[in-house]
């Protein structure tokens, strides 16, 4: 599947904003038989008119998750696959599911997840029913899709895409900013009582008087400093 992705083809020149694109760090997991092959690339993709590199990291574990932290702390979402002729790999879904799900458990922004069906192609060979597959996927709240990925790469560029929204709304709850409500039981302004201003003249310096304060200290040997001040003046 993730060559299906990446492999070279060509597409209508979309016009998109010159600067660095964002990044996707995508993690494919699945066990051996559900059309994975052990790989690594990335893809510049345009999704919804934004530009992103997608990168991809497909692991090819046998029995289950194995070294899981080589991709746990890099990857912004998951992709878990199974072949929907072959039930073992179905089952070892549930796994996966398990461990990216307590793992992603608490993070902000959490990882996306989603479960896909593949080898939609080999139909009359079916072991895994629809059914399964979204009975699974709402059981750990992710998306679930089923595709043919050896035949159909606008399905399989779809499921990419979508990985990246998602991780684009998480990152976007994240990042929103706290409101306090309201408190209804505050006066308006317009009822408040209004504001009256209060001062008091000061001295014009013509009329202001010197005063010489001296130190308490004035009988030492030294002379003591002086503070000259105008009347009326305050120390603070």
């Amino acid at each position: 599947m993730s060559l299906m992705f990446g492999k070279a083809r060509t597409c209508n020149i979309v016009t998109v904003p010159e600067h660095e694109p964002s990044e996707c760090n995508i993690v494919i997991l699945g066990a051996m038989g559900s059309g994975k092959s052990e790989d690594t690339y990335s893809s510049e993709e345009v999704v919804d008119q934004q530009q992103v590199l997608v990168k991809v990291m497909d692991t090819a574990d046998q029995d289950g998750p194995v070294n899981c932290e080589r991709y746990l702390g890099w990857a912004n979402a998951f992709i878990i696959v199974y072949s929907i002729d072959n039930r073992s790999s179905f089952e070892a879904c549930q796994q996966y599911l398990e461990t990216v799900t307590l793992y992603s458990k608490g993070l902000q922004p959490e990882a996306p997840v989603i479960l896909l069906g593949n080898k939609v192609d080999m139909e009359r060979y079916r072991q895994v029913s629809k059914a399964d597959g979204a009975a699974l996927a709402l059981r750990f709240g992710c998306l679930f899709f089923e595709v043919s990925a050896c035949l159909d790469f606008l399905s399989v560029q779809h499921i990419f895409h979508e990985a990246v929204r998602e991780v684009r709304r998480e990152t976007e709850r994240s990042i929103r900013p706290l409101f306090i409500s309201e408190d209804k039981s505050a006066i308006s302004l317009s009822s408040a009582p209004p504001l009256t201003t209060c001062y008091k003249e000061l001295p014009t310096p013509a009329t202001a008087k010197l005063v010489t304060v001296k130190s308490s200290r004035a009988q030492s040997k030294r002379r003591a400093p002086t503070l000259t001040l105008l009347k009326g003046f305050k120390i603070f």
